[in-house]
């Protein structure tokens, strides 16, 4: 589950880490309430999940009520990069002497954690990663030890933080991992890290991405769910109950199993195409569940192809068979289905398929002949 900045800065006060004062406005009256309280210059700042609000113009800074009214008026309904902004975030504007990066994730190449600071904040991690790496420092933590002040410090000394900043930025990266760990967050990210004029450090961004498998011991995320923007496919994926992201690509997923379902994604990758979705439908394959993932994938205009693919452990694959022809009299097939079943019972669930292989239905002996061909059809092409 992604934050909004504002929940983010709200998430990270829980911890401890500053933030400058502002409060979130849903209207204009409301956002120029809010700057004449908090005091000008005072920044509008657009809420939407997605980088790249500041060149879009979600980000202005206003010297006088007048201007707060005028930008809000401009930044609320404004479209970025396909998300209708909704609300904004008004805060005072900060004096910045110097910005910099920080944040934690998991490294599970690694299966620890990882911090990484740079004292070249401000603009897209990606671009410092591009133009100069080491200017990026990366530091794993055993989760078993946890990260100390002496061990902070010296991070924030390895980065190239001023000398004014390291001690505030030690503090700060302590109570980030705190946030991150306790917290049950995938992601915690400032950018920028700010030094004051009067060298205080604090966080003038937030960007947080919480573990929703661990939200029964969250009951305090229910405010943020309420707030959380789903495309259409989403959203009717969720009210079905199915693991389903909504990707770019023409080829529409099923899977049976998270691991299956993201190895389908990188082979259909491997073989030229592009995912339209990733979408797992656990341990079940009956006729319901496979109509419901049938019914989010026709609700994509771009796919041109879907790709079944099924392992049998617990799953027979015999039932699954059953389930397809079972959900293709409930739903109209937009386009062609290629179907991989492997496992418990494969060959009887083929046999059980057969009579009804067509243009529309074709069955594949592997995963690799599947998505190549799963490609093909999406590409335009015609299959045998």
């Amino acid at each position: 589950m992604d934050l909004f900045e504002y929940q983010g800065k709200q998430y990270f006060a829980r911890f401890g880490i500053p933030t400058s004062p502002g409060g979130v406005a849903d209207t204009v009256d409301e956002a120029v309430a809010i700057a004449n309280k908090v005091g000008y210059p005072a920044v509008i700042k657009a809420q939407v999940q997605v980088g790249g609000r500041g060149k879009a113009g979600g980000i202005k800074i206003a010297n006088s009520e007048p201007e707060a009214r005028k930008h809000a008026s401009n930044i609320l309904g404004m479209d970025i990069k396909g998300h209708l902004v909704k609300r904004v975030w008004v805060e005072h504007a900060s004096d910045i002497e110097k910005e910099y990066y920080a944040s934690f994730t998991l490294d599970r190449s690694a299966k620890l954690h990882l911090a990484m600071v740079s004292a070249k904040g401000g603009v897209d991690i990606e671009e410092v990663a591009d133009s100069d790496p080491d200017a990026i420092v990366k530091h794993h933590v055993n989760p078993l030890d946890g990260i100390s002040i002496d061990e902070a410090r010296s991070i924030a000394e390895k980065a190239g933080i001023d000398q004014p900043a390291i001690g505030g930025v030690a503090d700060i990266l302590v109570k980030l991992y705190d946030a991150f760990v306790k917290g049950d967050a995938d992601l915690v990210e400032i950018n920028p890290l700010i030094l004051t004029p009067e060298h205080k450090v604090h966080a003038l961004d937030a960007k947080v991405t919480l573990d929703d498998a661990a939200g029964f011991r969250h009951p305090e995320w229910e405010e943020f769910r309420v707030t959380q923007e789903y495309d259409g496919r989403e959203k009717m994926a969720k009210e079905r109950g199915l693991n389903y992201i909504g990707l770019d690509g023409s080829v529409g997923i099923i899977a049976n199993g998270a691991g299956l379902a993201m190895s389908t994604l990188d082979v259909v990758n491997q073989v030229g195409g592009q995912a339209a979705n990733f979408l797992d439908l656990g341990g079940g394959a009956d006729a319901k569940v496979m109509t419901n993932a049938l019914e989010v994938i026709n609700t994509d205009d771009k796919v041109r192809s879907v790709l079944v693919n099924i392992f049998g452990g617990i799953t027979r694959c015999d039932h699954v068979a059953e389930g397809i022809i079972e959900a293709l009299s409930r739903v109209e097939l937009r386009n062609p289905l290629v179907i991989r079943l492997d496992g418990t019972n494969a060959e009887k669930a083929r046999e059980i398929l057969q009579p009804y292989v067509s243009d529309k239905l074709i069955l594949r002996p592997t995963m690799l002949e599947a998505a190549r061909t799963a490609v093909e059809l999406a590409n335009g092409g015609n299959v045998k």
